[in-house]
């Protein structure tokens, strides 16, 4: 018949620090960066047309891709007018596909 007394628990292993001796905690910032706000909304402008290119174009990158909102600052409404806006001015050659 076992006996009732409880036994020694083993040790538990030692475990190694999630990151490297020499290095503390990582350091954030000084300050919180700054919250991005829509340009369109800052200006007023309420619909994004596709005649200006010039305004387009700084929303694209090098390549020819639209850039996100989470990189822009633009609101989810102003972010689709601005796409579609892209697109049709790619169609009519105002702006490119690609870049070369």
């Amino acid at each position: 018949m076992p006996s009732a007394t409880p036994t020694a628990a083993p040790a538990p292993a030692a475990v190694a620090p999630s990151h490297s001796a020499g290095a503390g905690p990582k350091r954030r910032g000084a300050f919180a960066p700054r919250r991005k706000v829509c340009r369109f909304c800052a200006e007023q402008i309420r619909d994004v047309d596709w005649k200006q290119f010039q305004l387009l174009r700084t929303f694209t990158t090098e390549r020819g891709k639209i850039l996100s909102s989470r990189v822009t600052g633009t609101c989810a409404t102003h972010q689709r007018q601005l796409s579609r806006a892209i697109m049709r001015a790619r169609h009519l050659a105002l702006l490119p596909f690609v870049s070369n």
